[in-house]
């Protein structure tokens, strides 16, 4: 057997990002993009009690400007941000803090795909909070284009690598032994 069919004994655990691993300036590109349906935007719409006509009434909003219904800018704002959460925060983040400046430069339609990015604003060590830091993230949503649909200033308390407490969920899965249920 060669090391290029040996088994990889290697295990690799996804997690974000710790606040010392975050830089500055740095420009984390979401993949892949999530393209938005009728259904996700109808559903999130009733589920969020929201009856705008824009979003759910095709007849009236084809007399509006935009000549067709928009998806609702509550789920382009949750997508962006949430686009970011596996490669940025999932299991590093104490708390979001807020946003800051939140803006829809121009709408998304059903069939239209979502691409968010993430920009590393500004971050500072919690001065009340030892062991974490305060992270601004500035997050940017482009659709299949490249045209700017949203953009969100954000900002989260991150754990410091070294000082998230020990109930974090283990890194090894534990393997059982015997038959499968």
């Amino acid at each position: 057997m060669t090391d290029e069919e040996a088994p990889s004994t290697r295990t690799v655990v996804q997690r974000g990002l710790y606040y010392d691993e975050l830089e500055v300036g740095t420009l984390y590109l979401h993949r892949p993009g999530r393209t938005v349906t009728e259904a996700d935007n109808v559903l999130f719409t009733t589920l969020t009690m929201n009856t705008q006509s824009l979003h759910l009434d095709a007849a009236w909003a084809a007399t509006q400007p935009f000549g067709q219904r928009l998806v609702n800018s509550m789920f382009t704002l949750a997508t962006l941000v949430g686009a970011s959460v596996a490669q940025l925060t999932q299991g590093t983040i104490v708390a979001n803090l807020g946003f800051g400046e939140v803006a829809f430069p121009h709408p998304l339609f059903h069939g239209d795909t979502l691409y968010s990015e993430t920009t590393v604003a500004a971050k500072r060590p919690s001065a009340s909070r030892p062991g974490q830091g305060i992270v601004t993230f500035d997050h940017v949503g482009r659709n299949q284009d490249g045209v700017v649909v949203a953009t969100a200033s954000r900002s989260a308390l991150m754990w410091f690598s070294d000082a998230q407490p020990a109930s974090r969920p283990p890194e090894r899965a534990q393997r059982v032994e015997g038959p499968t249920p």
